[in-house]
């Protein structure tokens, strides 16, 4: 098994509010538990200048949320990835309910993306506009969205306020906040484990290459990934960013992470 982790933040000047971890189990990727593992990838939202109704940062909750998706993802394998994702977002939830309010439509949030596979099958969750590539043994490449978010109309995101209309609300898109009941809104799947030779999950400052700039397909991607590393990905990034124009919409540096798995 192969695991190729990088992130890149999308300016010095400013943490770095994306946050990965990969779990394997204490034999290794190919002991008892039959190359059973977990990848999880979360992009931090990143609020306007002004209130959220905490007091904690967004890499503070992404390190939250993301340490209980793995413990759980891992230590209760009998949990559907939804329901781990449920219990993760109460987890954060609870951390911080005492000095903060958590009803703020912009307090703490982010995308999701969950891999879990053991010997016979491979789940997947995707929550908001982080991609997850899945690749077959004969090389063909699926990729997993929750596209939500790409059908707001483009007015509607043109100011913070009439993109909160839309957070988390009916019509809009979902985010992990503070609400466990979002978990439902996640794209989930499984597969069987021998369909699936390598994935990768992206957060958007990554993907980009593909949905913003067009320089590859998908497969052009995980092609890439498998020759080049992640590391290598984040760096043609880079490039289209200093070579292009500004995005209409967005930063034209932000957080990228890419993780990606040979099983």
């Amino acid at each position: 098994m192969r695991i190729d982790l990088s992130t890149a933040a999308g300016a010095p000047e400013r943490p770095n509010e994306d946050w990965a971890s990969v779990a394997l189990p204490a034999g290794g990727a190919g002991g008892a538990a039959g190359g059973s593992g977990v990848v999880v990838v979360l992009d931090g939202v990143t609020p306007p200048p002004s209130e959220t109704g905490c007091v904690h940062s967004v890499p503070w909750f992404t390190a939250r949320l993301g340490g209980s998706l793995i413990e759980l993802s891992g230590s209760r394998p009998e949990l559907p990835l939804c329901d781990v994702l449920a219990g993760a977002i109460a987890r954060t939830a609870d951390a911080h309910r005492a000095t903060c309010d958590l009803s703020h439509v912009r307090t703490p949030q982010a995308t999701v993306v969950v891999v879990r596979w053991g010997a016979d099958r491979v789940e997947h969750l995707v929550l908001s506009d982080s991609v997850l590539l899945l690749e077959s043994p004969a090389g063909e490449v699926r990729a997993v969205l929750d596209d939500r978010l790409d059908r707001v109309p483009r007015e509607a995101l043109r100011s913070h306020v009439a993109t909160d209309a839309y957070r988390n609300a009916e019509g809009g898109f979902f985010t992990a906040a503070a609400d466990p009941s979002v978990a439902a809104r996640a794209v989930t799947g499984s597969s069987p484990r021998d369909s699936v030779r390598s994935l990768a999950a992206l957060t958007d400052g990554a993907s980009r290459w593909v949905d913003l700039f067009g320089a590859g397909s998908w497969a052009d991607c995980l092609s890439v990934l498998r020759k080049e590393g992640a590391d290598a990905l984040i760096a043609r990034v880079r490039e289209r960013e200093l070579s292009s124009a500004a995005p209409a919409r967005g930063k034209r540096h932000d957080d990228a992470t890419v993780a990606f798995a040979e099983l």
